[in-house]
């Protein structure tokens, strides 16, 4: 008996200082990395392609912190192209920095998956009322291939923010009912052409967060005075589930994948240790309509599902990707006063990221970003309690850095707070799913610098460096240690602090 105590006295210690390895993930764990399409594609306007959205809108003076666009941005399309024993020497270089261009250097990093999307006006310049353009479906077909000849799983989101300019000036994309008869149409030729190879789908990514900038705050594109951003979330929703409705009706036995939806989620602190902050936690839209709370806070402003639309809404959903980067406080204004010129306002509420003037947590260079990877760990079990039978990827979750004209390469390659901010992060997710939450991959923001939306090439998120003048990728020390402990070789020793220790084995 004394042995038996000593023994369970004992484990939890031992446990809470032994090193976490890859392979105390599951075996089948994805370890990835992420990009998009118009973020390093460039080619804007070649073999074919249309113009989407992001090509308009990145050309009006003005729209992009650093004047900046995505007409070349990484140049992958044409990095990953280059391929076979003719090239020439140069191109064969190119094609050996691919995954940070394409395929094939990613067999440095180990990568279990690689998460891109696709260019819905490479694939269909004018939506629906056009034809399949083919060279954008060989690119894609190359990589899908390309990938999985290397042990690596595509992980495909189906759209990733850009669409066809063609349905924005057709009928206001988003905002009207067409696109989800567009949406649906791009999802089930993407299925027929690429589901025999692609296992994982995203529908759609961030459209709580893409609702946000397009509608309510004017600063995405179509960039025109707030629209009531609700109808569009509407039309996203229902794209997203008529999607994959046609997915499990005509493709999943066949193809045998799994499709689900990419959100932008924030772990909110409750400012005050009151039940109302605790209560003022948003939850998710999962479960076939909008939850009464919402509906009695935003009224009229939501608009009603048909019953039909209510049955196609309810479990239309394989998994739910989290893509996690902030975490904040939040503050009832049902029953306190608040100022709620905010977007979170309509949910009665107010955020904040500092607490009697104690930030939340180490400041990144990011705007109300701040590192706090306990938030991991809580996100994912809220999730996990409140969704018991849905698994959970981390599409996204990465750390930041800011490049300016007097920024060396030398200082961004050096990345140690990325390489921290990876640990600490992958420590708090181990906590989770030792706790028995169904996580089943994480995917680093991003395998590369890239054109980061409004901020053009100045925010960089990248585990590999690019030169956006010679377009030359370096990995920086947080692609080798990320390499290292997919791999097995690298150590973390686990910690109770918010900010856990590591070494290396």
């Amino acid at each position: 008996m004394a042995l038996r105590l000593l023994l369970l006295l004992l484990f939890p210690l031992l446990s809470s200082v032994a090193g976490l390895r890859r392979s105390d993930f599951p075996p089948s764990f994805l370890f990835g990395a992420g990009t998009s399409s118009y973020q390093i594609e460039g080619a804007y306007l070649e073999d074919d392609k249309g113009l989407s959205d992001w090509d308009v809108f990145t050309h009006i003076q003005g729209k992009i912190e650093d004047g900046s666009n995505g007409d070349v941005a990484a140049d992958h399309y044409h990095r990953y192209k280059i391929k076979g024993p003719g090239s020439s020497s140069k191109n064969r270089i190119s094609l050996k920095v691919t995954l940070a261009g394409g395929h094939r250097n990613n067999s440095l990093l180990g990568l279990d998956s690689y998460r891109f999307s696709l260019s819905w006006s490479r694939i269909l310049p004018k939506g629906r009322f056009g034809g399949v353009n083919p060279a954008g479906v060989k690119f894609y077909n190359s990589l899908i291939n390309g990938l999985l000849g290397k042990g690596i799983q595509p992980f495909v989101t189906i759209n990733h923010y850009d669409i066809p300019q063609e349905l924005q000036e057709r009928y206001g994309s988003w905002l009207s009912p067409e696109i989800q008869e567009d949406f649906t149409y791009f999802a089930e030729l993407c299925f027929k052409m690429f589901g025999d190879r692609v296992k994982h789908w995203a529908t759609l990514n961030e459209a709580n967060f893409l609702t946000k900038l397009k509608y309510f705050m004017g600063k995405f594109p179509p960039a025109t005075v707030p629209s009531n951003s609700y109808i569009a979330a509407h039309n996203m929703i229902l794209a997203h589930a008529k999607a994959v409705n046609i997915y499990r009706k005509y493709y999943k036995a066949k193809q045998g994948g799994s499709v689900g939806i990419s959100v932008y989620m924030r772990w909110y602190e409750p400012l005050r240790n009151i039940t109302e902050d605790h209560l003022a936690v948003p939850g998710s839209l999962v479960l076939g309509d909008y939850p009464h709370q919402m509906r009695q806070i935003l009224g009229p402003n939501l608009l009603k599902f048909t019953e039909g639309e209510k049955q196609l809404l309810k479990n239309q959903i394989d998994f739910i990707g989290i893509n996690h980067y902030e975490t904040l406080y939040i503050k009832d204004c049902i029953y306190s006063l608040c100022d709620l010129d905010t977007y979170a306002g309509d949910a009665l509420v107010t955020e904040s990221a500092e607490r009697n003037g104690i930030p939340i947590g180490k400041p990144t260079p990011v705007a109300n970003t701040y590192v706090v990877p306990s938030s991991m760990e809580k996100l994912v079990m809220y999730f996990n309690q409140r969704y018991k039978s849905i698994p959970l990827y981390i599409t996204e979750n990465g750390y930041a850095q800011i490049g300016n004209s007097s920024t060396t390469a030398e200082e961004l390659i050096n990345d140690t707070e990325r390489s921290s901010y990876i640990r600490d992060y992958l420590t708090y997710l181990s906590y989770a799913i030792r706790k028995g939450a169904d996580v089943r991959g994480l995917f680093v923001w991003s395998l590369m610098d890239n054109f980061e939306w409004l901020s053009g090439y100045t925010t960089k998120y990248g585990l590999y460096h690019v030169d956006f003048k010679s377009l030359k990728r370096t990995p920086k020390l947080s692609a080798k240690w990320y390499s290292k402990f997919i791999k097995g070789y690298e150590q973390i020793e686990m910690a109770s602090e918010e900010s856990p220790k590591h070494m290396v084995s």
